[in-house]
């Protein structure tokens, strides 16, 4: 007997009937004898419904007090997730209980609406499953020391359900969404994207990091550091497919490199539209000047990107880095209150219409010239590239937010994604 984790996402529990079949599908698993613990998201739309309420209430000055209160209304949506899974698996004859992440509970630290993850008390749901139940519970959210419901950020439910999978040592947790598994790229922007049988774990931590929306990044490091085995799958399959074809569908992530495993020197080609670039200019160039820039950032518990620093010239430099387009006017008013006039730079300047575009693959580790070959193609289409970021396994630009998808187009060609693996 098996214990597995599922996560279904918003668009999986966008209706009543969608519910009814995802309880379904895990009675199905059940009935095989599998101990089941599941981590459904709000249902589509929901937790944009309840922060646009918010929004129209939001006082002019934000507070600490006002984040806290974010994270009430929205950790609601994934409580009638929970609620009404249960109710449909009890309608299928199974027995289930629903848990909010603070019954459980989830302990975070006190970062609202971006908490992390510190513990996982998880006695409460073994002594449900050793009783037969299927057990269900809230994903985004957790409790700090001091009893305040706390959420995980957007994509939360994917850690707070790798994370269970983690602290319970589960066999396998399965990420069910709207897709069928991990592509080459987006097929909306790549019709002739390929789905992956595999994906390496340090390839999809980068792909996730990039900008691939298929799978949180934190629950992709949660699953690399506890060797969760994850596998992304549709839930828009019949729920009574074969078990085992279904255990077998969609994309294994994976942790040891062998010799079945797609070995293209580029795996895939990823993108984030959701960035933005601020440049400090004219900044002296001395010792302790990045940690001056980036520390009031950090401190605003605000997450930089792609970093670069120009050549000096008469003593003086140029800073640049990206942030999530959210937080982009957020850093350019801290930066001309905290560090303009200490640094006595020059001027502060922004883009929110860049993005960022990325290839990635193990194989780059053993080939050279794969990163010039990506300067090439775009070169060939006339994209200017703006920045540029790397690893051992991506290399990273970015460009106009203009030339986005004609960049991904150029590259899935140019290192011949379109075709089947060798």
């Amino acid at each position: 007997m098996a214990l597995i984790v599922h996560k279904y996402g918003g668009t999986s529990m966008g209706s009543t009937e969608r519910i009814r079949l995802v309880a379904k599908r895990v009675a199905k698993w059940a009935r095989a004898g599998h101990q089941m613990v599941v981590v459904p998201s709000a249902m589509s739309g929901e937790t944009n419904r309840l922060l646009g309420l918010a929004k129209e209430l939001a006082p002019s000055k934000l507070t600490d007090a006002y984040q806290r209160e974010l994270d009430m209304l929205a950790s609601t949506g994934e409580q009638v997730s929970v609620a009404l899974l249960a109710i449909a698996l009890q309608g299928e004859g199974m027995e289930s209980v629903s848990y909010a992440g603070w019954q459980v509970p989830i302990l975070t630290n006190s970062a609202h609406t971006k908490a992390r993850i510190e513990s996982i008390d998880d006695q409460k749901v073994r002594v449900d499953l050793a009783a037969g139940k299927v057990v269900i519970v809230t994903g985004f959210q957790g409790v700090d020391e001091a009893g305040n419901i706390t959420t995980l950020g957007r994509g939360g439910s994917d850690t707070s359900a790798v994370a269970v999978a983690a602290a319970m040592k589960a066999s396998e947790c399965l990420i069910y969404t709207d897709v069928d598994g991990i592509y080459t790229t987006d097929p909306r922007v790549v019709p002739e994207a390929r789905r992956l049988q595999t994906v390496g774990f340090e390839e999809m931590l980068e792909m996730a990091s990039m900008g691939s929306k298929v799978l949180q990044i934190r629950s992709v490091e949660f699953a690399g550091k506890y060797k969760v085995p994850l596998r992304v799958l549709s839930s828009f399959t019949p729920w009574d497919i074969d078990l085992e074809i279904e255990a077998k569908s969609g994309t294994l992530i994976t942790f040891e490199e062998d010799e079945n495993m797609e070995q293209a020197i580029v795996s895939g080609i990823a993108f984030n539209r959701d960035e933005a670039k601020v440049s400090v200019l004219g900044v002296p160039d001395t010792p302790g000047i990045a940690y001056q820039i980036l520390g009031a950032v950090a401190d605003a518990n605000i997450e930089v990107d792609v970093i670069i620093q120009n050549v000096s010239k008469d003593g003086k430099t140029d800073f640049s880095f990206t942030v999530h387009r959210n937080d982009f006017a957020k850093t350019v008013d801290l930066l001309k209150e905290k560090v303009l006039p200490k640094l006595g730079a020059t001027e502060i300047i922004g883009d929110a219409k860049i993005c960022k575009v990325s290839i990635v693959g193990i194989g780059m580790r053993s080939h050279v010239g794969v990163a010039c070959k990506m300067f090439r193609c775009l070169s060939e289409e006339g994209i200017n590239i703006q920045m540029i970021s790397t690893s051992e396994i991506k290399t990273s630009v970015v460009i106009d937010e203009k030339y986005m998808e004609l960049a991904v187009r150029a590259l899935h060609k140019a290192f011949e994604l379109d075709q089947p693996a060798a």
